[in-house]
């Protein structure tokens, strides 16, 4: 599957605008293609708690189940003004799990 990164990072721009950040201030956008040419979408949505603040690929990640599932192909993520951004460390193991579909292994003694 041949990736149109420029659209991707189009998507991923249009759901800045969608963005709750009212603390940083720094509107995140990310969407995903899937193997099956889905193009799935989110945004951050901020908290004043700070931990509890949903990441844009959290709420990709999370579209991806909503919608049917699958295995994401390729992801772009990008700030308000078009700024490439790198995941953070949570969603980063997020993303490498729905791109892998990674399963937890279970704890030793269990099935």
């Amino acid at each position: 599957m041949a990736i149109d990164w420029p659209a991707l990072r189009i998507a991923a721009a249009q759901m800045t605008e969608r963005a709750h950040a009212p603390y940083s201030r720094l509107h995140v956008g990310a969407a995903g293609v899937t193997n099956d040419g889905r193009v799935v979408t989110g945004c951050n949505v901020e908290n004043a708690s700070y931990g509890l603040t949903l990441c844009a690929e959290c709420g990709l990640v999370s579209a991806l189940h909503a919608t049917g599932g699958g295995t994401l192909a390729a992801v772009a993520v990008v700030s308000g003004d078009g700024q490439r951004l790198l995941p953070c460390g949570r969603c980063r193991q997020l993303l490498m799990e729905a791109v892998h579909r990674c399963r937890p292994r279970p704890a030793r003694g269990q099935r």
